[in-house]
């Protein structure tokens, strides 16, 4: 027992030794940081002697309950009123044993040492209204609790202490927005006073301060602002709606072009099924009969008239599948068929043909209506060689240039000239007006002895192209076949 009673006794006087060393060692170094008034972070009054931060700390404070690895949150709120500017505000506070600090939600540092205290100026911080201090600590063994002192001097010469007290709110974990809250929550309970400032059970009273860099208030930068993220957010819902309106506006377009191309496919194939096979019977049925009669019969050669005319119609017929045929749309299958039809229009006079033709273009999309009012206008310009030129050579170019396509068909005739034309003939007017529906031009040059030219050109300023591969280069088509076996750009002959 006695044995006992002087361990505890050395004890007792080895630990007040020690910390009345300690406290003597943090005086002295308190002494000599207070006596440079030139140190940052520091207010002038320390230096003159007549302030000391110890003197506005509280009492340590903390949750009711204390126990080993636990945490603690500890919320307080105070007002700055208006009118009245704040010249100085400092925070000083420790907790045994971490802790991190938050103003309104910003974090203002964090401390681990709980013999020491943390100094902090927020001088910039404190504009007029409520204010929240906010503090996450943490206890790793023994005794637990937060030491807290803040001064707020205004110009008037008021002052505004906040110290940790029973005033300041313990916040149960898992709290949202605590820290930003400017109403402690029903729940939240008061912090418990565990010790005055300088008793048991902390033995030695912190006074070496530590200064914290001064805080400045956030920039904020009008596009940080809530104003104008809402406006931006807004703007792009804007963009995203109308991008999606036009995306579906585009595949119903693209829907509507598909039936359209369908459909056009059924009405060819059931015209060539049924009325093609109709009329080529009737063509038979004629020939038949021809066969029956003698050859200078009058009944004979109003059959061979009708035959002709049956002839004739199947010949329309097929021009109209071609035209509405979407599978005939390219640039090379117009000039194919333009360079086939020229060959059987001349087949049966003395006029040599020769075709210059574009194979760069092969992929381009010609429209329905655009095939069809081109090809009635070539037809025009074809019969007037042959009526009206007297020429021997005629040529057919078909180009595709700067976004134009170019149809011209030259001839080497007797020419005219063109100031004696009359206006208004049927088949210059004619070809005219269709060019002008498709938005093109019809031009003709000509003089006397040297022959006709007759010009197409239409813009296709969004022609469509087919991505296939381009196969080999695009020649003349020759009489009874239509075979390709030109060159770029180089003119080919047939006479029909």
């Amino acid at each position: 027992m006695a044995i006992d009673f002087l361990n505890a006794v050395w004890r007792r006087l080895f630990r007040n030794g020690a910390a009345v060393i300690l406290s003597l060692d943090l005086a002295v170094g308190a002494w000599a940081a207070g006596d440079d008034s030139s140190a940052p972070g520091r207010n002038p009054k320390a230096a003159e002697g007549d302030y000391n931060p110890t003197n506005s700390l509280g009492s340590w404070i903390w949750a009711a309950e204390t126990f080993d690895r636990q945490n603690c949150q500890l919320w307080r709120a105070f007002e700055i009123p208006a009118g009245n500017p704040v010249t100085h505000a400092r925070l000083v506070m420790t907790v045994d044993n971490e802790f991190m600090l938050y103003l309104d939600g910003r974090g203002l540092g964090r401390g681990a040492e709980w013999r020491e205290l943390f100094d902090y100026d927020v001088s910039h911080l404190l504009s007029p209204g409520t204010h929240v201090l906010a503090v996450k600590a943490y206890n790793a063994s023994s005794f637990a609790g937060m030491i807290f002192g803040m001064r707020v001097d205004f110009a008037d010469g008021k002052v505004l202490e906040i110290k940790s007290d029973g005033n300041w709110k313990i916040v149960p974990e898992g709290a949202k927005n605590w820290a930003t809250r400017t109403t402690a929550a029903r729940t939240w309970t008061a912090a418990t006073v565990i010790a005055p400032f300088g008793s048991q059970p902390w033995w030695t009273v912190p006074q070496n301060i530590n200064p914290m860099p001064t805080l400045q208030p956030i920039m904020v930068y009008f596009w940080q602002t809530g104003w104008f993220q809402i406006s931006l957010l807004c703007l792009s819902g804007v963009v995203v709606l109308n991008s999606l309106r036009l995306v579906a506006q585009l595949a119903l377009h693209r829907k509507e072009q598909w039936l359209l191309q369908k459909e056009r496919a059924r009405i060819t194939r059931d015209i060539h099924d049924d009325l093609g096979a109709r009329m080529t019977q009737l063509v038979l049925h004629g020939e038949v009969a021809q066969s029956e009669l003698p050859a200078e019969s009058e009944t004979r050669l109003q059959i061979d008239r009708i035959c002709e005319e049956a002839r004739g119609i199947l010949s329309t017929m097929d021009e109209v599948l071609w035209a509405v045929n979407p599978k005939r749309d390219s640039f090379r299958d117009f000039s194919s068929y333009i360079c086939g039809y020229a060959q059987e229009f001349f087949k049966s006079t003395r006029i040599q043909c020769w075709f210059d033709l574009d194979p760069e273009a092969s992929s381009v999309a010609l429209s329905l209506p655009l095939k069809r009012g081109l090809l009635m206008a070539i037809k025009e310009g074809l019969n007037n060689v042959v009526k009206h030129s007297g020429a021997t050579e005629v040529v057919l170019q078909i180009k595709w240039h700067t976004q134009t396509l170019v149809v011209a068909i030259s001839d080497n005739g007797k020419g005219f000239d063109q100031a004696s034309l009359r206006p208004g003939r049927n088949g210059l007017t004619s070809m005219s007006e269709r060019m002008s529906e498709l938005g093109g031009a019809c031009r003709i040059t000509s003089e006397l002895g040297k022959g006709c030219r007759t010009e197409f050109s239409i813009p296709l300023k969004n022609a469509r192209r087919r991505f296939w591969a381009l196969g080999g280069r695009m020649g003349a088509v020759f009489a009874n076949g239509r075979n390709g076996n030109g060159n770029n750009g180089t003119p080919h002959s047939s006479k029909a």
